[in-house]
């Protein structure tokens, strides 16, 4: 039994007690141990009715009409209660099963078959029976150690006056006994078919639940983006089904993913090559001999060159997610200071963020940050945030860069934190800001790739990336980058 409910638990620790399990737990044992629970109950009260009315019959017989009937005729011929007493005793049949008393009015006891001499004895019963109108009270209590059942009948004359009574005993701590052993069984039983079937549902939570739940976490992981996901099939039924439409939904993202990426990778390389040509131009024509152009034409062909400028950022942005799609995007990467490379691309975008009208402050430590890292990515990086910043600030605000040092068990990294003034990310939009094409605010120009291939590559580089931001205030964007050494 015991190696039998081991099994059962062994089974029960494997499985995630929750959603559908916890549901058929409580609904199916749930019910099932009630009624098991009623079921016991009603048992138990079965069965010692059943025995206490057999002990009660027997008491019963003992203490009859017959009896009473016997003492009120030989009292009538002349004869004491205690003359009486000692003949019925002689004859009386049940010596073996009960005990009797011969009580005279007063509550002694004048006669008991067991041959001792009774004094002293609480008799609720005989007090009963001596008072109410049928003459008759029952008693199931204790008399010392022994638990007993006794009837007490009143013995009356022929004007009906009480003269004594008759009180019929029997030990039924035996009886108890056999009771509680049937309990036991019947508690036994039960559990051991509350065993079966709790063990033979486990088929159903293995052959249902597990398979859900495994289709639930494959779904996540294809929602995710793993598109390489497939659920193992294990049964030829609607769960069986259902993990092939998945697998094959999978497969079909899969290849529509592919077609897609590849797709951008071939436009994105198709538009880089004119592109270069249309700007190249583009500036050749511009820092060209200006005197024989007019303004309208100068006006043109500087609005040629800042769009085919911007178009080509776009297509490189277009590159570097095909990229990342892919699993492509690799880093050149060499010994640099991080710090260094900011700088480079703070000087860059300092010029341009004062012609537009915003004014850039910066604090960096006058040291260098060593790591294997690749620097033109991280200049991206860098220029995609602060770029960030410009697009959504009004002109007049201030954008803040300030970088500092920190260590996280023993391994240093550079925290460089870039602030705008800008318009700010809602709560509800700020999850989702590093997701592809989620665009918080319309109304702006961008892709809404550049955020990602952002995260993706300070992750690569092992670093973290997070945002903080409140509407009308501003945004703050905080890059944790971990390096070799801190040189002076």
């Amino acid at each position: 039994m015991k190696e039998f409910a081991d099994k059962i638990l062994l089974k029960l620790k494997n499985i995630k007690i929750d959603g559908i399990t916890k549901r058929w737990l409580i609904n199916i044992i749930g019910v099932i141990a009630v009624l098991f629970i009623i079921a016991f109950i009603l048992s138990s009260v079965a069965i010692k009715n059943y025995y206490y009315s057999s002990v009660e019959n027997i008491v019963a017989s003992g203490a009859s009409d017959s009896a009473v009937s016997y003492f009120k005729n030989n009292i009538e011929k002349g004869n004491s209660l205690e003359e009486s007493a000692a003949e019925f005793v002689d004859s009386y049949t049940y010596k073996n099963t009960t005990t009797i008393w011969i009580i005279d009015n007063e509550g002694k006891v004048i006669l008991s078959s067991s041959g001792f001499a009774v004094e002293n004895q609480e008799m609720p019963d005989f007090e009963e029976a001596m008072t109410n109108e049928s003459g008759e009270a029952r008693y199931v209590g204790r008399i010392g150690r022994e638990k007993v059942m006794a009837l007490t009948k009143a013995i009356k004359d022929k004007n009906g006056a009480e003269i004594g009574a008759i009180r019929v005993m029997s030990n039924i701590s035996e009886v108890d006994d056999q009771i509680s052993t049937l309990r036991f069984i019947i508690f036994l039983i039960l559990l051991f078919v509350m065993a079966i079937i709790v063990f033979s549902n486990l088929y159903f939570i293995r052959s249902i639940i597990i398979p859900v739940q495994e289709i639930n976490k494959a779904t996540k992981l294809i929602a995710a983006g793993n598109l390489d996901v497939r659920i193992e099939k294990q049964y030829n039924d609607e769960i069986g089904d259902m993990a092939d439409s998945i697998n094959s939904m999978a497969t079909d993202i899969a290849a529509a993913d592919k077609m897609k990426n590849d797709f951008i990778s071939t436009i994105s390389h198709e538009l880089r090559t004119p592109l270069t040509s249309i700007k190249g131009w583009g500036e050749t024509l511009t820092l060209g001999n200006q005197d024989n152009v007019d303004p309208l034409t100068r006006k043109g062909l500087q609005v040629i060159v800042s769009e085919a400028g911007r178009l080509e950022g776009f297509v490189e942005e277009l590159l570097d997610f095909s990229r990342l799609q892919s699993g492509r995007m690799n880093l050149r990467l060499a010994k640099c200071d991080i710090l260094a490379e900011l700088e480079e691309t703070l000087f860059t975008f300092r010029e341009r963020a004062v012609r537009e009208g915003y004014e850039v402050k910066y604090s960096i430590p006058d040291k260098a940050s060593v790591a294997n890292a690749d620097a033109n990515r991280l200049k991206q990086v860098f220029m995609n945030i602060l770029d960030n910043a410009l697009k959504y600030s009004r002109p007049g605000s201030k954008i803040l860069v300030k970088a500092d040092f920190i260590k996280k068990e023993s391994q240093p990294y550079v925290r460089i934190a870039i602030a705008d003034q800008g318009c700010g990310i809602s709560a509800e939009d700020l999850p989702h800001v590093k997701d592809k094409f989620y665009k918080a605010n319309v109304s702006v120009r961008g892709s809404g790739i550049g955020l990602a291939v952002t995260n993706e590559i300070v992750t690569l580089h092992g670093g973290t990336l997070d945002i903080d931001s409140e509407v009308g205030t501003g945004t703050l964007v905080t890059i944790i980058l971990p390096i070799e050494e801190v040189c002076e």
